[in-house]
């Protein structure tokens, strides 16, 4: 570990992406293009630390299998401790499919059945050693995401080891937001979510602003939270301190998924560094928004 160290733990697997110019209903078949590149919440949230000068300590399950082991292969390129990885025999490496067109996901599907199976295992260096332990919990930053299962995150919302983290959490998906409740009451975490997952996690209406989104969250007992809103505003809502807001840089869409990953990666970065919270939402509403485009 060194001073640059962000432990990321969740999921890391292939994206199979199909994307396409047309626009799309229920049902068509286009043409575009089909390709398969690493991915998973976890994954993508380290490949932005990485590009930032961050080192990545992944804490995650990859199958033992010829696309696990070119996953791997992968992460360790780019620069992220792979040391602590729980490898399985049992379960495949995962994978997530998408379809998006003209730079809109129209559907997914996220099979992380290995990393839900491993359950607490990818756990056990924080809590057991080396990375930490009972004795000497963490008091870095943690990335955190929502592919976990509710029982686990629930199990991280009062665990000793994850007490004095730093906590940077980022639903999955609108379908796994509310696997977050427990970790409302955490407090040192901070949610990362767009407007319509605010708003479930919430338990409110979904046509709520982000503003009142963010506001909801706090009221509910989170410490802090940032509620993205596509091209629209960008609010930063802490419990007892100013709230932040901003809006991206209008860019022509070329895809859509990872786009909330990289600004949760370099809006970490930016605040690591020393960035006021100002400072970091514009660099991370400018670094999503290039990546939005296209731009790595």
């Amino acid at each position: 570990m060194t001073k640059n160290s962000i432990i990321c733990i969740g999921s890391v697997l292939w994206d199979v992406i199909g994307r396409t110019d047309t626009a799309m209903a229920l049902g068509d078949d286009v043409a575009g293009r089909i390709t398969r590149i690493p991915g998973g919440v976890a994954l993508n949230i380290a490949i932005g630390l990485a590009a930032y000068g961050m080192q990545p300590v992944l804490l995650t399950m990859i199958g033992r299998d010829a696309e696990g082991a070119d996953l791997l292969a992968f992460c360790e390129k780019r620069g992220m401790n792979c040391d602590h990885v729980f490898r399985s025999s049992e379960w495949p490496t995962d994978h997530y499919m998408a379809i998006e067109a003209q730079g809109q996901v129209m559907a997914a599907i996220a099979d992380a059945h290995g990393l839900e199976a491993a359950g607490a295992q990818i756990l056990a260096p924080l809590e057991y050693g080396p990375l930490a332990d009972a004795a000497a919990p963490y008091q870095g930053v943690v990335a955190l995401d929502g592919n976990l299962t509710e029982a686990l995150l629930a199990y991280i919302a009062d665990a000793p080891a994850f007490q004095a983290a730093d906590l940077r959490i980022a639903p999955a998906s609108p379908g796994k937001a509310t696997r977050l409740c427990p970790l409302l009451h955490h407090p040192m975490a901070s949610l990362y979510v767009n407007r319509r997952e605010a708003c479930l996690i919430a338990g409110q209406a979904p046509d709520l602003s982000a503003t009142e989104a963010a506001d909801a969250l706090i009221a509910a007992g989170a410490a802090r939270v940032i509620v993205t809103d596509g091209a629209g505003l960008t609010v930063d809502a802490k419990a007892g301190a100013e709230t932040v807001t901003g809006t991206p840089p209008q860019v022509t869409a070329a895809r859509a998924t990872g786009a909330g990953d990289r600004f949760m990666a370099a809006h970490i970065a930016a605040e690591t560094g020393g960035a006021s919270r100002q400072e970091a939402q514009i660099f991370a509403l400018n670094e999503a928004a290039a990546y939005v485009a296209g731009k790595d």
